[in-house]
C-alpha cells in the first residue's frame, strides 16, 4: 500500500534552524534583506527614543495651556504672583529746559546797552535785536518806568519782550539756528460797564478809596468839570458824584479803566451832568444832557489837587516887602515839580525871567485875555515863543523862584488887560454839540441817562431804608 505524504509542518517555536534538517525553511537571502533593512528602522527609532527624552524648554502657557487643579491660594498671593511678572518700560520724554528770565526797568537816565552790561546780558545780541524792523521804534522810545523781560542761557539772549499798551505787545525771538525774529502780537481787551457812588466826607480821593474807584477815574472826574468845580477850593463835606465807566478786561482779569462815559456831580446842592459823545470822525468830548459843551475856554485852576495859599486881593499885605501892594492873582501851593497846566488854548508870548515872577510864561488866547503863570521851577522842554499850546497841555513845572516865602503857582487873568480874579469870572463857553450830529448825540444818550438815573433811585432807595432802621 502506497504512503502518502505527510504534510509540511512549519515550527516558528525556535529561530534557529539546525542544519541537516529536512524541513525546507525562508531562503537565506530574504532572511539577510530583512535583517538589512530592520536594522537601519531600529537605529532611527533609537535616536527619537533618545529626543524625546531630552530636557525640554518650558512652553508658553498660550501657546500650550495644561489643565491644573484650582488655584485655593488666597486673593492677596495671587494678586501678588501678578504683579511680580515685568511691564514693558515707557521712555519718557525729556524735560523741556527751563532758562531764567529777568526783567529790566527803565531808570531815569538809563540805556538798553547800560541795562544789559550791568545784568551780563549779551551786548551783541542787543544790537541784532535793535536792527529789527519791527523793534526799532519801540526799543528806542522808552521812557522811565517801562519794563522788558528778557529770558536768556549765561546771557545769551533767546527771548525779549515788551508790553505796549494794554492791546498790543512786541514780542522778539531767537530760532534754532540763532536768527531773531520780531512781531506785534494784538492782546484782545473786553471793555465792561461799572457804576459807583461816592459821598465826600473829607476829600474826593478818600470817598473814592471807600467806592472802589482808582486814581485814574478820580482824575478825570475832576477833570470833566474842572471848568465849573474847582476842586481845591469848592468840594464841601455832603458833595456827591455818581460815574459809569469803563473797565477793560484781558483773559479773565481786570487790567485798567477805561474812558468816563457819563458823570454827575453834586456841588453844594447843584447838579453837573456830563455825557461822552464820539462823533463819526472819531473825535470824543463831553456835554450836557441839552448838547453844551461841558469845556470852557479857560479851566478854573491850572494846577490839579494843590491848595490855594493866597486869594485874589487887592488890598494883600506882601509878605516879603511887608507893604500893602495888591494880590492880582491866586497862588496855588504845591510839591515842587508839580506840573503846570495851560489855562485855555493860546500862543506863547513871554519865556523867560521877570522881576519878582521868577521864572514866567505868559500865554494870549482869543478876546484879548492873556494868562500869566509865575514863580516856575522850570519849562516844558521843547516850546518857545510864538508857539501854540492847547488847553490842559505842560507848560512849566511849580517851584519857588523870583520874591517868594515858599513854593507855589502864582496865577493871573487878565481881560483887556485888566486883572480878573481867575475864581469867578465869568468863563467863555466852549461850541456845542455840532447840529448835524445833535440827532445821533440825543440817541446815544438817552439810554446812557436812563441807566444812571435807575442807580439813582436805587442808591436812594437804600440810603432811605437804611435811615428808617
Amino acid at each position: 500500500m502506497q504512503r502518502k505524504p505527510s504534510p509540511v509542518r512549519h515550527d516558528y517555536s525556535s529561530s534557529a534552524i539546525e542544519p541537516g534538517n529536512a524541513e525546507p525553511g525562508l531562503p537565506k537571502h530574504l532572511i539577510w534583506f530583512a535583517v538589512g533593512l530592520g536594522l537601519p528602522l531600529l537605529l532611527v527609532a533609537f535616536a527619537v527614543f533618545l529626543k524625546d527624552d531630552a530636557p525640554r524648554d518650558p512652553v508658553p502657557v498660550a501657546e500650550a495651556p495644561t489643565m491644573s487643579a484650582p488655584d485655593t491660594a488666597p486673593m492677596s498671593t495671587r494678586q501678588a504672583a501678578v504683579t511680580e511678572t515685568p511691564l514693558p518700560v515707557v521712555a519718557e520724554p525729556e524735560p523741556e529746559p527751563v532758562y531764567p528770565k529777568i526783567t529790566l526797568t527803565i531808570d531815569r537816565g538809563d540805556t538798553l546797552d547800560g541795562l544789559f552790561r550791568r545784568n551780563e546780558l549779551s551786548v551783541g545780541d542787543l544790537m541784532t535785536i535793535v536792527g529789527l524792523e519791527q523793534a526799532k521804534e519801540p526799543l528806542r522810545m522808552l521812557k522811565p518806568g517801562d519794563e522788558l523781560t528778557v529770558t536768556h542761557d549765561n546771557g545769551r539772549v533767546l527771548a525779549l519782550s515788551r508790553d505796549l499798551g494794554i492791546e498790543q505787545s512786541l514780542q522778539i525771538a531767537r530760532d534754532e539756528e540763532g536768527t531773531f525774529s520780531a512781531e506785534l502780537v494784538d492782546r484782545p481787551v473786553e471793555i465792561r460797564q461799572a457804576i459807583r457812588h461816592g459821598v465826600i466826607e473829607t476829600s474826593l480821593f478818600e470817598s473814592a478809596m471807600a467806592g472802589g474807584l482808582s486814581d485814574r477815574v478820580v482824575m478825570n472826574v475832576a477833570g470833566i468839570f474842572a471848568w465849573d468845580i474847582d476842586f481845591v477850593y469848592d468840594i464841601r463835606g455832603g458833595d456827591e458824584y455818581y460815574v459809569i465807566y469803563e473797565e477793560l478786561w484781558q483773559d479773565g482779569e481786570k487790567v485798567a479803566d477805561g474812558e468816563i462815559v457819563a458823570a454827575e456831580f453834586i456841588n453844594r446842592g447843584e447838579s453837573f451832568k456830563a455825557l461822552r459823545y464820539v462823533s463819526p470822525e472819531g473825535r470824543s468830548d463831553y456835554f450836557n444832557p441839552d448838547g453844551r459843551s461841558v469845556r470852557k475856554a479857560f479851566l478854573r485852576a491850572p494846577v490839579d489837587f494843590s491848595r490855594i495859599s493866597s486869594q485874589f486881593n487887592p488890598n494883600r499885605l506882601h509878605p516879603v516887602l511887608k507893604t500893602v501892594r495888591p494880590h492880582r492873582g491866586v497862588d496855588y501851593a504845591a510839591p515842587v515839580g508839580t506840573e503846570i497846566k495851560a489855562a485855555g488854548d493860546g500862543k506863547i508870548t513871554f519865556r523867560g525871567q521877570q522881576r519878582g515872577y521868577g521864572n514866567v510864561v505868559i500865554l494870549e488866547h482869543g478876546g484879548n485875555i492873556t494868562t500869566l503863570y509865575g514863580h516856575l521851577k522850570g519849562f516844558r522842554r521843547g516850546q518857545r515863543v510864538g508857539q501854540r499850546v492847547r488847553q490842559g497841555q505842560v507848560i512849566g513845572y511849580l517851584g519857588a523862584t523870583g520874591m517868594v516865602t515858599g513854593p507855589h503857582l502864582h496865577y493871573e487873568y487878565r481881560l483887556n488887560g485888566v486883572h480878573r480874579n481867575p475864581r469867578t469870572v465869568a468863563l467863555p463857553q466852549a461850541d456845542p454839540i455840532d447840529p448835524s450830529y445833535r440827532e445821533d448825540f440825543e440817541r446815544v444818550s438817552a439810554p446812557i441817562l436812563a441807566e444812571l438815573e435807575r442807580y439813582k433811585n436805587t442808591q436812594l432807595a437804600s440810603t432811605d431804608q437804611s435811615t428808617r432802621l
